[in-house]
Formats: structure tokens, C-alpha cells, sequence
């Protein structure tokens, strides 16, 4: 007994000798009203709605420093994996589908990360050499029989009168075009994803998940390519010259994941090619469709 008081005087003595736990950067004092619900907070969150008790009034500067590091900093493994995406690929791959997960970036947070640094590219791009429009309504001539029926229709009434306005007002349409293709962009995942599992459906042990992650490593990277020309051209006149990077990185990639012959990887690149071509002419046909519905 005199043991066991002892042990709790001593381990009494070095608690109080212990720091107390450093304040979140940011954070309340304990007993403020949280700014949410107005609840005293007794911690680092609010036990009344779960809103972390932080202060929000910064310098417009820290703002933009806290975006770019939770932009390049993700978990600390952003500059472990794209280098490992640019040279070993198909080790990327191989490695995340295999269980070794812990120092990768997760590849659905790279590809949206990705995503954003495309279209941000592209805008610029647009803005450095904006494109001019010179539309004149076709002359089409139609036989009276015909012209009654398109007359008739409301669909097609009011298809004629959205074509119209998009063609009198083209910025209304890119500007819908732009708004609409960021969900068109993520809609090659399940394409992409899809087209695999018909190209990899006698093989064993892989599986739709694979192809997905894979999916999403092969267009981080060509993302990233895209920026790359995207951000060139407005410096240099054959940057363009890097899109054939683009095959060369599928072939390594895809035959270091699914460990498939030089011959077997070639012919599932070209079908591959194929089906890709086909589903993006379709999607910029839809995307098309939207802009003019939604051009404003």
C-alpha cells in the first residue's frame, strides 16, 4: 500500500512537470462562445454542433499560404508519389493495389488535384490566345413538306432557338462548356475504368477496383501533361512536342501493372485508343449539347 502511494505521489509529481498541450494554431481559448452556436467550448471542438472552435479573422496573405500547403502538402506524400508517376508508373500502381498504401497519395485526391491544375492551365492558355469567332448562320434550304414538319415540333422549336442564341452569343456557350466539362473530365474514369475490364476480361485476378486505380493514375499523369503544354505554348512554340509522352508512359505504365507482354500491351493500347476516341467524341458531343441548352 505504502508502495502504491508512493508510485502515485511520483507519477503526481511528473505530470504536473508535464507542458500542457500546445493550443491549435488558431484556436479559442477555452470558455469563449464557439462562433457557431454560441455553446462555452471546454476543448478544441464544440460538443454541442462539432464545429472546431477556431478564429477565421487572418491576413488575406496567411489565407493563401494555408491554401497553397494544404494544396502541395496532402499528408506529406504529394512529392513521394508524383515522382514515382512520371518514371516507375506501373510500380505506382502495382504498389497501392498490392496493400502498400501508406506513403502513396491517394489517387482519386491526385486526380481531382490534377483535374484543378488542367483547367486552371487551360485558362490561362485561353486568355494568352483567346479564340475569335467568325460564325454566319448556314443558308439551308428545305423543302416546303420538311420545313412544316420542323415547324411543327416544339423540340425542335426550341432547339432551333438555343442554337441560335449560341451562335449569336459563343462566349454564353464556351462559358457553359467550361462550367459543364470539370463533370464531364471525371465521367473518363468509369469509361476509362470500363474499356479496361472488356480489354483485361480473360485475365485472372484483376479486378474493376484495379482498373479504376489505374485508370486514375494514367490520367493524373496525362493531366499533368496537358498542363505542362497547356502552360508551354504560351512560352514556347513546340511545347506542344511533349504529347508524345503520352503513349510512351500508357506502354510503361500499363504493362508494369498488369505484367502483360510487349505484344499484348501494344494491342490492348490500340484497342484501348480506340474506345477512348469513340467515348470522348461522344462526351464533347453531349458536352456541346449542354452548352448550347445552358448558354446563357
Amino acid at each position: 500500500m505504502a508502495r502504491a502511494t508512493k508510485l502515485r505521489v511520483v507519477g503526481g509529481k511528473a505530470a504536473a512537470h508535464v507542458a500542457p498541450p500546445r493550443p491549435p494554431k488558431h484556436g479559442l481559448e477555452i470558455g469563449a462562445p464557439c462562433p457557431n452556436c454560441g455553446t462555452t467550448l471546454a476543448g478544441p471542438w464544440c460538443y454541442a454542433c462539432g464545429q472546431k472552435g477556431e478564429d477565421y479573422h487572418r491576413s488575406i496573405w496567411l489565407l493563401v499560404a494555408e491554401a497553397f500547403e494544404g494544396l502541395t502538402h496532402l499528408d506529406g506524400r504529394l512529392w513521394t508519389t508524383l515522382p514515382r508517376l512520371l518514371v516507375r508508373p506501373g510500380k505506382l500502381t502495382r504498389d497501392y493495389l498490392d496493400g502498400h498504401r501508406a506513403s502513396q497519395l491517394p489517387p482519386f485526391r491526385m486526380f481531382l488535384v490534377v483535374l484543378i491544375l488542367v483547367f486552371f492551365a487551360g485558362s490561362l492558355n485561353l486568355r494568352h490566345d483567346p479564340i475569335q469567332f467568325n460564325v454566319k448562320p448556314a443558308d439551308v434550304q428545305l423543302d416546303p413538306a420538311m420545313r412544316q414538319a420542323v415547324g411543327q415540333s416544339p423540340t425542335s422549336q426550341w432547339l432551333t432557338e438555343k442554337a441560335q442564341h449560341a451562335l449569336t452569343e459563343p462566349e454564353g456557350l464556351l462559358n457553359a462548356m467550361e462550367h459543364w466539362s470539370h463533370d464531364f473530365a471525371i465521367l473518363m474514369l468509369p469509361i476509362a475504368a470500363l474499356l479496361l475490364s472488356l480489354l483485361f476480361v480473360f485475365q485472372r485476378g484483376v479486378y474493376v477496383f484495379d482498373h479504376l486505380v489505374f485508370s486514375m493514375h494514367s490520367l493524373a499523369f496525362q493531366g499533368l501533361l496537358l498542363t505542362a503544354v497547356f502552360a508551354g505554348t504560351m512560352a514556347l512554340s513546340g511545347a506542344a512536342w511533349l504529347l508524345v509522352l503520352a503513349p510512351v508512359h500508357l506502354f510503361v505504365h500499363m504493362r508494369g501493372t498488369y505484367r502483360t507482354s510487349v505484344i499484348g500491351t501494344l494491342a490492348r493500347m490500340a484497342l484501348l485508343f480506340v474506345g477512348s476516341a469513340t467515348a470522348f467524341t461522344f462526351l464533347m458531343l453531349g458536352l456541346v449539347f449542354i452548352g448550347v441548352v445552358k448558354a446563357h
